[in-house]
């Protein structure tokens, strides 16, 4: 009887244990606690296109996502960071946010410090997710063209080389560990040399000898490496190398990851970067496919709209700038109303082709946000030849050539990069000529208005008003 127990009691303990077990397995799967590697973003704000960031970091998450990565997904998030923006990378994203406390930049008071630098350090927060056993760190402007977790087998710190002698921190993967983690944040206190002072510096300073380094090879039986590695090329694929021939050719390694690191104002989520940088579109095609763009159609419809009535109005109206000045004045006052009215004029111009750049929402799709401006600025041209008196074709002569110059870097045959260049610089040479003249027939076309009295009057002479034109 005794026996029988016992033997009883051992299979309930079993059963027990394989339940907990089975619990613990089921409650790390829902949280994303079985998962050993990660895919990580930071995100912080102090800049003015912290929107745009966010965009992009979220765009670069759903990429990865349909991709299938077998990893979490992380954001390592400033504290400011709106909460709508967590909530939003949580629940629509599967984004898991750690937030985490700003570190202080030692570097800020260098002669060379740019200020959009000055949280960039928070990236070495990755060491400090010690509950993967490997992170791919990332900026927010990489462009994923596949898989790439092997990536994950690689050792304690790897990185890829776009600049001959510095590797470059868009991409790199890290082996997390907290006592890497503190031993940086001494060296932070202890003002190691830091080129930029951000954290493409600090790590090229705190890994100097990377460039010495084996290249990685993923082995094929899936064990992890141990030790530093060169990442091959392919997989932080730098975009100027395909604007030279306007395709790829990285024998290197996969072609994997594209990166942008050129100035902030090109980033391929703006829609001014297509077709001036060919492969926006290929990012906007991304987040097509995965964010779109319900964010920003609200303001589009709004400014469309705007513009219509705009243009409407003043072909209906066809106002003329009202008489300035209907009193009696000297001789030397004439020329240099005159010259305000021109100066007016061409500066009204000027605006007219700036302020819609401007109003267009910065990361809406090129093929929305060109034909948006170009309307914006047809309207606003239309009010400029209303108003002056202007034929309306040499006022549209900028906005012609600008057209034009959309369809030349559009063009989908070139050969290679270089001849793409020389037939925008053949475009340039054409049109320039054409703008000038059309300048020149606007200034001339002023001077004849003025000099017969369509805005003044012959001094010295009554001139008859209408009752809805008299000024006091």
């Amino acid at each position: 009887m005794d026996e029988r127990w016992e033997r009883w009691l051992r299979r309930a303990a079993v059963v027990v244990v394989v339940f907990v077990l089975a619990l613990a397995a089921a409650a790390g799967a829902e949280g994303g606690g079985g998962r050993r590697h990660a895919y990580a973003a930071m995100m912080y704000m102090g800049t003015p296109r912290d929107y745009e960031f966010y965009v992009a970091t979220r765009v670069m998450m759903r990429s990865l996502t349909r991709l299938g990565v077998d990893a979490d997904l992380v954001v390592i998030a400033s504290p400011d960071v709106p909460l709508q923006w967590v909530q939003t990378l949580k629940e629509a994203d599967g984004v898991k946010v750690v937030t985490v406390a700003n570190l202080k930049n030692p570097y800020e008071k260098q002669g060379n410090f740019n200020t959009r630098f000055k949280l960039t350090l928070n990236k070495l927060y990755a060491w400090s997710l010690v509950s993967y056993d490997r992170v791919v760190m990332l900026d927010s402007d990489n462009l994923f063209l596949q898989r790439t977790d092997e990536l994950f087998q690689c050792g304690k710190f790897c990185a890829a080389f776009i600049n001959p002698c510095i590797f470059h921190t868009g991409l790199f993967v890290l082996e997390p560990s907290m006592v890497v983690f503190k031993d940086m944040l001494h060296e932070l206190e202890m003002g190691r040399k830091n080129p930029d002072g951000a954290d493409q510096g600090f790590l090229v300073s705190y890994f100097p000898d990377l460039l010495d380094r084996p290249m990685f090879h993923p082995p094929a039986n899936g064990s992890k490496l141990d030790g530093t590695y060169r990442l091959p090329l392919g997989y932080q694929m730098d975009a100027s190398y395909y604007y030279l021939k306007l395709r790829w050719n990285v024998p290197c390694g996969p072609n994997s990851v594209i990166t942008f690191p050129s100035l902030p104002w090109l980033k391929p989520w703006y829609w001014w970067s297509w077709p001036i940088l060919p492969l926006g579109l290929q990012w906007h095609e991304q987040r097509r496919s995965s964010l779109g763009y319900g964010a920003e159609a609200p303001a589009m419809l709004i400014q469309a709209a705007i513009y219509l009535g705009i243009m409407v109005v003043t072909r209906l109206a066809r106002p003329g700038l009202s008489r300035l000045c209907y009193s009696r004045r000297s001789e030397k006052s004439v020329p240099f109303l005159y010259t305000m009215v021109k100066v007016a004029a061409l500066w009204s111009i000027f605006v007219a082709h700036v302020v819609p750049f401007f109003l267009v929402p910065r990361t809406v799709h090129p093929l929305l946000g060109w034909p948006l401006y170009l309307l914006g600025a047809t309207a606003l041209c239309s009010i400029v030849t209303g108003v002056f008196l202007l034929p309306a074709l040499p006022v549209l002569a900028l906005l012609l050539a600008i057209s034009g110059s959309l369809f030349v870097m559009a063009f989908p045959w070139y050969s290679d990069g270089i001849t793409r260049v020389l037939f925008l610089l053949g475009y340039a040479f054409c049109c320039a000529p054409v703008v000038w003249a059309s300048l020149a027939r606007v200034v001339s076309a002023l001077h004849s208005l003025l000099e017969r009295e369509a805005f003044f009057p012959r001094l010295g002479e009554s001139t008859p008003l209408s009752e809805s034109s008299k000024a006091y």
